[in-house]
């Protein structure tokens, strides 16, 4: 199977030929029309090749990655291997390194590769659902604070701050105070460290997401929620498909739904590790922020708050939302919000498909402190566990998110997305 690839790339010399122009082109923003014509005909042809590869040999390639599925890679760690086990197949360290280095557009797009090839690992009804498994384990980061933080109650991280009280709860506490909760690489890495912590910790019972108090200029002293992707850090080109946008769909957010693996001779009944999760909103929940309620089990917004997923607006995919958001509100208004950028004030009807309770600024405290003792119950982690089970079957995710891996690969690359962050740039909503 190495072989037929080695054989495949040394026949047709596409991959080859891709390596050949990029070496003697300017970067892709000084290219003449005639160059990038050239250069998206050598890639279109290279990229039929790791199709066609992967569409049959996604198995066999995986179990050789895996140990034959004995070992249990992340996805960055898999794509590593694949770098080195299948050259040319999906970018290596050097390629990756000298992208990063780039703001986006003056990147050569070979993240879409890595989606490629991920799209193959996730259709796959064997490697896809392992792949799966492996991103639910706990992260390294996580498990080299679980002592502090079962001993001390609090872990303080960079946009993060989780603090577990008398009460039972993991108070999760998004603290990027400058740039108004929005999200980086950073916030991910933070966001799934304390959700790991809070789910492992077996003294907590239930979860709170919500904004700490901005010092932004026009925020200040004020909560806020999230303002979704930082869109500075896109146009810069540090908003990675791999560490950024794939890992929070299949790193926090699944974890949130599915709970944490925690491999233990105790636990025959489960791997996973699940809790309740409420989420507060103060201020907004725009892009990311308003996707993190759809896996949340009680949401309360302000009555001055609002919600929306500007997807059309920045030209990407706005994460697992196409996936979830009709569930709530139907095909109808998902369409209103996803594709034509309508916002959703608490204070209207329609925020009762998305909000559980609305109620006014100054109430929220006794709110959110009431929502979160009616799930301290008994039989909740049962009841969400069934539900979560009949409202997001995990074959039915592992589709969507395969398709994902490619298509927010394209999405990030589309010219009109590097047009519309090189002038949104400024703002860091999403």
């Amino acid at each position: 199977m190495r072989d037929a690839w080695a054989e495949a790339v040394a026949e047709g010399g596409v991959v080859a030929r891709v390596d050949a122009l990029v070496a003697g082109l300017p970067e892709p923003s000084a290219r003449t029309a005639e160059q990038r014509a050239d250069i998206a005909a050598a890639k279109d042809a290279a990229r039929a090749l790791r199709v066609a590869f992967l569409d049959t040999y996604a198995d066999a390639v995986y179990d050789r990655l895996t140990a034959g599925r004995t070992e249990s890679p992340r996805i960055e760690e898999l794509l590593a291997a694949a770098a080195v086990a299948f050259p040319g197949l999906v970018p290596g360290e050097a390629r990756l390194a000298a992208e990063r280095s780039r703001p986006q557009a003056a990147k050569e797009g070979d993240e879409i590769d890595q989606g490629i090839f991920l799209r193959a690992v996730l259709r796959s009804p064997s490697a896809g659902p392992h792949l799966l498994d492996a991103m639910l384990r706990p992260t390294p980061r996580a498990l080299g604070l679980l002592d502090q933080f079962t001993r001390t109650g609090v872990v303080e991280m960079e946009s993060v701050r989780v603090e577990r009280r008398a009460d039972g709860v993991a108070r999760l506490t998004l603290c990027r105070d400058d740039c108004l909760n929005a999200e980086d690489v950073r916030q991910v890495d933070d966001m799934e460290t304390a959700v790991d912590l809070a789910l492992l910790d077996p003294a907590v019972r239930v979860g709170l997401l919500r904004g700490g108090e901005m010092t932004h200029p026009r925020y200040r002293g004020r909560r806020v929620f999230s303002a979704g992707i930082n869109l500075k850090s896109l146009s810069s080109g540090d908003i990675p498909l791999v560490g950024f946008l794939l890992r929070r769909e299949l790193g926090y957010l699944h974890k949130l739904v599915r709970g944490v693996r925690a491999d233990h001779p105790g636990r025959w009944h489960s791997p996973l590790v699940e809790k309740p999760w409420v989420a507060a909103v103060d201020g907004f929940a725009i892009g990311g922020g308003a996707q993190l309620l759809l896996v949340c089990d009680h949401v309360l917004a302000a009555s001055d708050a609002y919600l929306s997923l500007p997807a059309a607006k920045e030209g990407i995919i706005p994460g697992v939302a196409n996936f979830r958001f009709s569930r709530y509100v139907g095909p109808c208004l998902s369409r209103q919000v996803i594709l034509e950028g309508r916002r959703i004030r608490a204070a209207e009807p329609d925020a009762r498909l998305l909000v559980d309770e609305v109620v006014e600024p100054e109430d929220m405290d006794a709110a959110v402190e009431a929502g979160l003792a009616r799930l301290d119950g008994a039989a909740v982690l049962a009841n969400r566990r069934m539900l979560n089970l009949a409202e997001e079957p995990p074959d039915a995710f592992r589709a969507y998110m395969a398709e994902f891996a490619l298509q927010q690969a394209l999405r990030i690359y589309g010219q009109d997305v590097i047009d519309k962050v090189g002038r949104f740039g400024a703002t860091p909503h999403g």
